[in-house]
């Protein structure tokens, strides 16, 4: 189990706020994603407004924490809705279960503070039926007196990459490898450098490869793949549902959770999934419920 640095000097009377960069340098040391460290950092931080400047982390109890969860939930003045609220006392149990486990605290006041569920509703995703419908009215639109191979080759590719909107639109013509020695892949890439950690490498389906390469036949794209604005995309896909004969609003986030549904019901590992979506840890957690749920697992 790793310590805590010997440069924090963390104790029991230790101040809340010189504990709180002691755990900001544990997680970075741990490999903590920045957007993780970030979210739990601001939701500590707040439990440094409501205590007092001198307030101790070994004088922090259970009671002052559940004191502190109301005042934020109804007394602050600034809202905060169940889900917010749910990830504050994740974020502050994460806190002081590091102070326990490391041995700075003896007891751990969050422990039996109350975790509050705040699951948003349930995505859609398609069933077997819509997937094949789906999938065969874009195909449609390769085998026309004029082939466009467009309608297949985005839809195929987000049901079997499970990529959001903006990756999608982010795809240059060289995030493509089709020769690549383990097999065709996408490189999933982010301009700004605090969403690198969201990179990563996708394994393309052999049979989207043909579709593809009609695709650049035809529209021959100069560096972006699909340079189109969303809204022309979404518009396609909403072409697509109807031709299919769908009831449903087929969108790119229902792509996206048919395509982790489906890795679920193949037995793919959890955290393979996990790292297709180019999600964190603690965002997974929440997702891992509702994919549950999807599933027909739990209600």
């Amino acid at each position: 189990m790793a310590k805590i640095s010997d440069s924090a000097h963390i104790n029991s009377k230790t101040l809340l706020p010189a504990a709180i960069s002691g755990w900001e340098m544990f997680m970075h040391d741990q490999g903590r994603s920045p957007n993780t460290i970030k979210a739990f950092l601001s939701d500590v931080r707040l439990l440094n407004q409501f205590t007092a400047p001198d307030q101790s982390i070994g004088a922090i109890t259970t009671d002052h924490l559940n004191r502190f969860f109301t005042w934020m939930e109804k007394e602050r003045g600034i809202p905060c809705s169940p889900k917010t609220l749910s990830r504050r006392i994740t974020s502050v149990k994460s806190f002081f279960r590091w102070l326990h486990q490391h041995g700075t605290l003896a007891m751990d006041p969050a422990e039996k503070v109350l975790q509050r569920s705040a699951i948003s509703p349930i995505p859609q995703a398609l069933t077997e039926s819509e997937y094949e419908a789906v999938l065969l009215a874009a195909d449609r639109h390769r085998r026309e007196k004029k082939p466009d191979a467009r309608p297949y080759t985005l839809v195929y590719l987000l049901l079997t990459t499970a990529i959001k909107k903006s990756e999608c639109l982010g795809i240059h013509i060289n995030h493509i490898d089709l020769d690549a020695k383990n097999g065709p892949h996408l490189f999933v890439r982010y301009a700004s450098p605090a969403n690198r950690y969201k990179e990563r490498k996708i394994d393309l389906a052999e049979d989207w490869i043909e579709a593809y390469k009609e695709y650049l036949t035809q529209y021959q794209p100069v560096d972006q793949v699909f340079a189109w604005s969303p809204r022309r995309l979404e518009y396609l896909l909403e072409d697509i549902s109807e031709e299919a004969g769908l009831t449903k609003h087929l969108s790119f986030d229902m792509c996206r959770w048919t395509c982790a549904l489906r890795d679920y019901q193949s037995g793919e590992e959890a955290d393979k999934i996990r790292q297709k979506l180019g999600v964190s840890k603690i965002q997974w957690r929440e997702l891992f419920i509702k994919l549950r749920q999807l599933n027909g697992e739990i209600k």
